[in-house]
């Protein structure tokens, strides 16, 4: 079996991979959804979907720090990394152990193709085609939610000293452009780049400032202190699963957009 993944590495495999590493929390989910629980052998304790996982999986670090002896002794198969979430040299000493299957995720199609190669990969093509059509489906309906829905300028946030935002060519400004919302720092040449929010007026003048859940836990001090830096915008605390997790996480995104959205309008 001979497939290609997201960074345009060949791989060569004799069988079906059987003994699975994820070092991404929206893979580990999106594998379980697929029916791969048995075959997952290790995750990062970042990987918090399904719960249970967390004492049933052994834990191997990070998504940045991996602890490399405990990804030898398991023994895998094959380790699924992201271009984002782990870091070049981690995926080089990774390559050492076993093949490493690397994803890249910018836009909604970008998962839709990840879950079809999860497919092919694991001989899992029935459980792939199910959950490309449901995510196909909500982004269709969501999609028509949105059609009336004028666009807005937004900024969104994930970071605290110093304060950091999503950039463009990330899978979070994808989800605001899906939402209608125009992302102030989409022209930066950073993904995450650093803001200083007393400027944030005279560089976009945001409607909006989003407060990610996660990786920074964002209170209402903080949400008052940006409040008063941006004169008129609205700070809205939202959950960054939603923005930031793809594959199979997209079906209960797009639900949740539409509460945002009603939200934002009540």
């Amino acid at each position: 079996m001979i497939l290609t993944d997201q960074l345009g590495t060949v791989h060569s495999f004799a069988e079906t991979p059987k003994r699975i590493i994820s070092l991404v929390p929206s893979i580990t989910e999106t594998l379980y959804e697929m029916g791969l629980e048995e075959q997952i052998v290790g995750i990062t304790r970042f990987c918090v979907h399904p719960y249970h996982f967390k004492s049933t999986k052994t834990v191997v670090g990070g998504t940045k720090q991996v602890k490399f002896d405990k990804i030898t002794d398991l023994q895998p198969d094959i380790i699924i990394a992201n271009k984002e979430e782990n870091t070049e040299e981690i995926v080089s000493q990774l390559q050492e152990i076993c093949p490493v299957w690397v994803t890249d995720i910018e836009t909604f199609d970008d998962t839709i193709q990840m879950i079809k190669d999860f497919g092919e990969l694991f001989k899992r093509k029935t459980d792939a085609q199910k959950w490309t059509e449901k995510l196909i489906f909500a982004k269709t309906d969501f999609e028509a939610y949105m059609k009336d829905v004028p666009f807005r300028k937004a900024a969104y946030l994930i970071w605290r000293n110093p304060y950091m935002a999503a950039g463009e060519h990330t899978f979070i400004n994808h989800l605001l452009e899906m939402n209608h919302f125009t992302n102030i720092y989409a022209g930066r040449e950073e993904r995450y780049p650093e803001v200083e929010i007393r400027k944030m007026r005279i560089q976009g003048d945001p409607e909006l400032v989003f407060l990610s859940s996660e990786p920074y836990p964002f209170k209402e001090e903080h949400a008052f202190e940006i409040g008063r830096a941006t004169h008129h915008a609205k700070t809205v605390f939202v959950d960054g699963e939603m923005f930031s997790w793809y594959g199979t996480r997209l079906f209960k995104a797009f639900q949740y957009f539409k509460q945002l959205q009603k939200r934002l309008r009540d």
